[in-house]
């Protein structure tokens, strides 16, 4: 709590100068006033124009031939978290993400999902121009996301964005790889003035501290500078959000303590949102104009945070390769059934001590075995350093950057041309720590650098856009780009196979997450090159056509072509139909094609903890299990076809529109079943540098063997309602295994691909003046049923009620709000057998997290 009162002096000693500032700017600002009301209007009807989805012509949301929604900065604004994916969950009910609590590196980097589909088939742009891809894979990311790559939002703060545009449909004819599910353009702010400034303090109501638990703090600011010929627009967010504790002791636990083991932690195992600290992100948007006929433009950010998470207890009675020994012989009919605790001799089996295991029974040592072993050092066990057993703790350290300069220009005046490269870095440099490498014994450290993974994007385009008439406009361009996934090794240790005690049945490598070896580590790329075409036609004042085509040519994979077909026909002024038909695809990644990862994951089906290795398709040990001479297959490209239908109903204030969608996808990529290993299976997985394959129970592999279908509504309303306005949307998304190898996907992968998210979305705001100084806003959102598979129970759905109110102030320039995200404190659905497994007292992939009811308060300034 002290630590807490002192970082809000530190915001209020900030807020305090950057207020200085702004007054130092405000006459500038005040004389700019009567300029900026002439033009407002203006101002406004742009603001209605969209840019994604036709590189040809800007127009409307709602002459648009696909579906577009368009979500102002203010939305963003009237939330309580800081999390940008998040914030695009409260406000679009396609798009899903969830807390991640014990995921590995998905806790680090979490994984969205839009309409239904893999966090890589969705396409981030900024301001246009495609966003480089994320380090982090998804070992563990609630079924649907197992295994895909895609871009971060989390670097990218708030107060920079002017608007987002999402275009709800497929778009690989024209921005190429990943735009199966949609397109997110997230569009900056470019003002040359102006100041804004937002500090926020709030806390989840229930836990242990005194406010709760899951601090957040945060503080930001947007500033203008320049003019019409140079101009910057500069954002900045500096936060720390804390660790919430939503478990139940487990009962393997509470039995410890109750046969009198005080070493062991009550929770042993936290289940919450994790540490976020120096959650640091910075953008940049700017240009100028050279000449008549050529402007510069550009953007760039720097973002750096560290997040830590918990992993799983390792009890210490029956932690396997740690602490579980054999089970002994002690019964008159010779059954071997009790069990023991794990003891290794430090110079060799059959060199000096008897280091025999110790007895354990009614869940504690036989005493007289015990003291033998406690007090000869050269037999070990990993009591002696963990008698209440461990819980590692995982993380990450990540930075994200990119930079991208462009030209832009007319020639023989209507001739629009564009000229940009851009490269982006994402790096996630990973850290464990109080665990242990069993096969060191005594000389293990407890903290380890398991290594790092590094992606890098380049990306160069040209464009053009030529108006042929009134009726016809013409796009073209084309694109190159390199991306490279590097792996960095960890520290020796993180991955070692120790000796002698790997021989005598302790784990070799970092126990939770196992460190990159030297054979494991390297650096892989690609390169590609694009042409594409697009051209919007309107033969009539009330139809509108629109195609593209595109060609690319991987340096891995060939070339592929893909194409697509929109119409928006005017039936009357007030409603219109409109329809698109395209195919599309994604290429599986340098990453997807090349890493190894060791995780430990819950088997509910063996009711305890299973070291898993994911290996690329081409590992031997792939080929061992297919039946396949050398490796496995290596993966292919996803091939998709989009077909979506809708009606627009646009009377001035009031609109609605309904959308249906149908999205295939053939040879989807995602992970295997789990496989039982055999011996021969690990020896040929430590040849390829997984050393920490000697203690693995199963593994799998990326595949590319199924074939799914995903079909659904989109419903959007928007009218004013009092003084204010209300909206409206709601999603239903279905997705169907159409066709899979059984014995590549069992039942388990199948039912998570279709059911681990919930069919249904929706969300109702409504906003209000209440005054001239005085607003609020309130929000309900339902969230339907879901499963989940590592609880293997349906989680009914709920709804939630968010309220935000504002009072302004100095001339409206200053506002205070208070507002409460889950008002109700609404929960999932309690975990049926949390106590007798893991703990976690709700699912852990509930679509709106587990944290109950968020309490915030936020002050603003903008001139």
């Amino acid at each position: 709590m002290n630590r807490f009162a002192s970082i809000l002096h530190l915001q209020l000693l900030a807020l305090l100068s950057l207020s200085l500032l702004a007054e130092a700017t405000a006459q500038e600002a005040m004389e700019r006033d009567e300029e900026e009301d002439i033009v407002l209007e203006d101002v406004v009807e742009i603001e209605e124009l969209v840019v994604t989805g036709s590189r040809a012509q800007s127009r409307t949301v709602t002459d648009s031939p696909v579906p577009i929604d368009v979500i102002g900065s203010d939305e963003f604004a009237k939330q309580g978290g800081v999390d940008l994916a998040d914030l695009m969950r409260n406000v679009v009910p396609s798009y899903n993400v969830n807390t991640q609590p014990i995921s590995d590196a998905g806790t680090v980097v979490r994984p969205p999902n839009m309409r239904g589909l893999a966090p890589d088939h969705a396409l981030i742009l900024i301001n246009g121009k495609r966003r480089h891809r994320a380090a982090v894979i998804h070992w563990l990311g609630n079924g649907v996301a197992d295994g895909a790559q895609g871009p971060d939002l989390a670097p990218i703060p708030a107060i920079a964005l002017k608007r987002v545009e999402v275009l709800r449909d497929g778009a690989s004819a024209q921005y190429g790889s990943d735009a199966i599910a949609g397109v997110l353009n997230f569009r900056l702010k470019d003002r040359a003035d102006g100041l804004s400034i937002e500090t926020k303090v709030g806390s989840f109501q229930d836990g242990k501290g005194i406010l709760g638990d899951g601090e957040l703090f945060s503080i930001a600011g947007n500033l203008g500078l320049g003019n019409d010929n140079a101009w910057a627009n500069l954002s900045l967010e500096y936060g720390n959000s804390g660790e919430t504790i939503r478990s139940v002791q487990r009962n393997d636990a509470a039995g410890l303590i109750a046969a009198g083991n005080t070493n062991v932690a009550n929770p042993a195992q936290i289940w919450g949102q994790p540490f976020i600290r120096d959650d640091l992100k910075f953008f940049a948007n700017y240009g100028a104009n050279l000449s008549e006929n050529l402007d510069f433009y550009g953007h760039a950010n720097y973002a750096s945070k560290e997040t830590e998470g918990g992993f799983y207890f390792r009890n210490p009675h029956t932690r396997s390769g740690v602490f579980k020994g054999p089970l002994l012989d002690l019964d008159e009919d010779g059954t071997p059934e009790t069990p023991s605790l794990l003891v290794g001799d430090l110079d060799g089996v059959g060199q000096g001590s008897n280091c025999a295991p110790v007895p354990i029974i009614d869940n504690k040592l036989e005493q007289e075995a015990w003291l033998q072993i406690r007090d000869d050092p050269n037999c070990f066990s990993f009591l002696k350093m963990f008698p209440g057993g461990f819980t590692p703790r995982f993380g990450g350290f990540t930075t994200d950057e990119s930079i991208l300069l462009g030209l832009k220009g007319f020639a023989a005046e209507t001739l629009g041309w564009s000229l940009s490269a851009s490269y982006g870095r994402h790096h996630a440099d990973y850290f464990i720590f109080n665990t242990v490498n069993a096969s060191m014994g005594p000389d293990t450290p407890t903290s380890f650098n398991p290594g790092d993974y590094i992606q890098t994007d380049v990306n160069l385009n040209f464009d053009i856009t030529y108006p042929v008439s009134d009726q016809l406009f013409l796009a073209a361009g084309v694109e190159r780009r390199n991306e490279a996934f590097e792996i960095v090794e960890g520290q020796i240790e993180s991955y070692l196979i120790g000796q002698p005690l790997a021989s005598q049945g302790f784990q070799p490598a970092t126990n939770g997450f196992s460190g990159f070896s030297k054979v494991a580590a390297g650096r892989w790329d690609r390169t590609n090159t694009a042409l594409y075409v697009e051209a919007d036609f309107e033969p009539i004042d009330l139809l509108v056509l629109s195609v593209a085509l595109r060609s690319e040519d991987f340096s891995d994979f060939g070339s592929t072509t893909n194409y697509k077909g929109a119409a928006n026909f005017a039936l009357t002024d007030d409603l219109k139909l409109r329809g698109s038909y395209s195919t599309g695809f994604r290429a599986p990644t340098p990453g997807q094609q090349n890493a190894f990862n060791i995780t430990t994951e819950f088997n509910f089906e063996k009711n305890d903890l299973v070291n898993n290795g994911t290996v690329p398709s081409t590992s031997r040990a792939v080929g061992l299990v297919l039946g396949l001479e050398g490796g496995g297959p290596a993966l292919k490209p996803e091939n998709s076809v989009n077909l979506s239908g809708g009606v627009v109903v646009d009377m001035g204030v009031v609109s609605a529109t309904i959308d249906y969608f149908n999205i295939t996808v053939e040879d989807r990529l995602t992970v295997s079943q789990d496989y039982a290993l055999t011996d021969e299976q690990k020896e040929q997985l430590i040849k390829e540098g997984l050393t920490s394959a000697a203690g693995l129970q199963e593994f799998r592999f990326f595949t590319n063997d199924f074939d799914t279908a995903t079909n659904g509504i989109d419903l959007v309303v928007s009218a004013p309602v009092g003084s204010g306005q209300m909206s409206l949307a709601y999603n239903y998304t279905s997705t169907e295994v159409t066709d899979h190898n059984p014995d590549i996907l069992d039942d388990l992968r199948l039912r998570e691909l279709e059911e681990n998210l919930p069919k249904q979305r929706g969300n109702a705001t409504l906003t209000q003046a209440l005054s001239d100084r005085w607003s609020a806003l309130g929000r309900a959102s339902y969230y339907g049923e879901w499963y989940d598979s590592e609880d293997d129970q349906t989680y009914s759905g709920k709804v939630l009620f968010d309220l935000e109110t504002s009072i302004s102030f100095d001339e409206a320039q200053s506002a205070i709000s208070i507002g409460v995200q889950n008002i109700l404190n609404t929960y999932p659905d309690e975990h049926e057998k949390a106590r007798e497994r893991t703990g976690n007292k709700y699912s852990q992939f509930s679509p709106f997290g587990f944290g109950g009811a968020f309490w915030y308060v936020k002050y603003s300034y903008s001139r």
